[in-house]
């Protein structure tokens, strides 16, 4: 079967109130019609239809303070309860404890020990691999997990030949923000359509998203809505090219954030999983998931 994991960085499940949650106002025709017509919202929590599964799950993990991303993203790669072994919920960037965990095991490692072909689907930008190279700049905890289990990143070299996809999906941020002029720029829905192409070709595929976080600091209820509406097209894309009846996607998050807008800081609100997929795979992917500790196990489990 063919796994793709969408890690959304920053999303929960906030209430239906359209004045501070973008999750409550934005149009999302494609993620809606998934579970029903409900929203992603803890009122709508849990939701089994014909086609999905949207789980409300845990991300406090019962250390005090609000979740964070480092830590979150450690657990997922893991199924460690990291924060409860360090003593905190840490971040943004792992630190020495977490990343002696992340390279002493994660999910890459496990899938590619076990024979899987997986594939880590962002590229990155020449200027990235300087400022990891100087140690300028630390990796995040999941391409940590990526370089650690021995597989490399994805360049601007595979962004151009379509081997990889960028971290806003069209590919405009790398000519607006980092001034590479030669990127192609895709729609969302072609975004959407090369990831479901390219994980295709594997057993295992990851893509991180991580605008949403930014935006939930940024408490811009409009540049969030516009991100919510961009996403749920890119959804779209994949679906439209993706084999529902031997495949799970999966999407999901490390902590709450861009649900409240009424804050700048991350919330503890419980995170969605999506599962999209026929309904015996998803009913033995979901079987005992209630916190970020269970998302590594099952997928392990649904791999073997």
């Amino acid at each position: 079967m063919n796994f793709l994991f969408i890690f959304i960085d920053g999303i929960g499940l906030g209430p239906d109130n359209p004045e501070i949650n973008p999750f409550a106002r934005a149009s999302m025709p494609v993620i809606n019609s998934l579970i029903d017509g409900s929203k992603l919202t803890i009122e709508h929590a849990p939701v089994e239809t014909k086609i999905a599964t949207l789980l409300p799950i845990d991300a406090c993990l019962k250390v005090d303070g609000l979740p964070q991303s480092a830590t979150g993203q450690a657990v997922l790669m893991t199924g460690r309860n990291i924060p409860a072994e360090i003593g905190i919920h840490y971040g943004p960037k792992p630190n020495r404890e977490i990343t002696n965990v992340i390279e002493n095991g994660n999910l890459f490692k496990f899938l590619r020990k076990s024979g899987k072909n997986i594939s880590f689907l962002n590229a990155y930008p020449p200027s990235y691999f300087d400022a990891v190279t100087s140690k300028r700049r630390l990796h995040g905890t999941i391409p940590l997990s990526v370089v650690s289990a021995g597989i490399p990143l994805k360049t601007q070299e595979d962004l151009i030949n379509g081997k990889a996809v960028s971290a806003d999906f069209t590919g405009s941020g790398w000519i607006n923000h980092l001034g590479i002029e030669n990127i192609p720029i895709l729609t969302n829905e072609e975004a959407g359509n090369r990831i479901a192409n390219l994980a295709s070709e594997f057993d295992f595929t990851l893509f991180e998203y991580w605008l949403s976080d930014y935006a939930g600091h940024g408490c811009d209820m409009d540049v969030a809505v516009t991100l919510l509406e961009d996403f749920d097209t890119v959804i779209g894309g994949i679906l439209e090219n993706w084999s529902i009846k031997n495949s799970l996607i999966l999407i999901t998050s490390d902590h709450g954030n861009m649900e409240d807008l009424s804050t700048r800081k991350h919330t503890r609100n419980p995170v969605p999983a999506l599962i999209i997929g026929s309904s015996q795979f998803r009913s033995e992917f979901i079987t005992g998931i209630k916190d970020l500790t269970d998302i590594a196990p099952a997928i392990l489990n649904i791999l073997s």
